[in-house]
């Protein structure tokens, strides 16, 4: 078995990486992506912290019983899912009126 740092160091590597992406990129898509491996770390905590607990509670079964970590990583799944969309949406409205998808030149809600 995996023991439950290697998961975390590899969760905060990638949620790292995120934060430097989303600070450092100034092309919108750019800023979407890190923030994307921002919550795939959160997921990957999740889902860590999920199997290390119920698996650490109840020795006697290799799987956990209980489906709690799953559900909240589903749900933050759907969630990134939804992001992404209107994330790219809102790019690609920026670009038409814009003609760029710098964030910091989409100041004002005018077009």
């Amino acid at each position: 078995m995996v023991p439950l740092w290697m998961y975390l160091v590899v969760a905060a590597t990638l949620f790292c990486i995120g934060v430097f992406t989303v600070l450092s990129r100034r092309n919108g898509v750019a800023v979407l992506m890190g923030i994307e491996l921002m919550l795939n770390a959160v997921n990957i905590n999740l889902v860590a912290f999920w199997r290390y607990n119920t698996t650490i509670a109840d020795m006697t079964t290799p799987l956990p019983s209980e489906l709690n970590g799953m559900v909240f990583a589903a749900f933050l799944f759907v969630v990134a899912a939804a992001e992404a969309a209107v994330g790219l949406a809102i790019i690609i409205t920026v670009y038409r009126n814009r003609r760029s998808v710098i964030p910091e030149e989409a100041d004002t809600l005018r077009g």
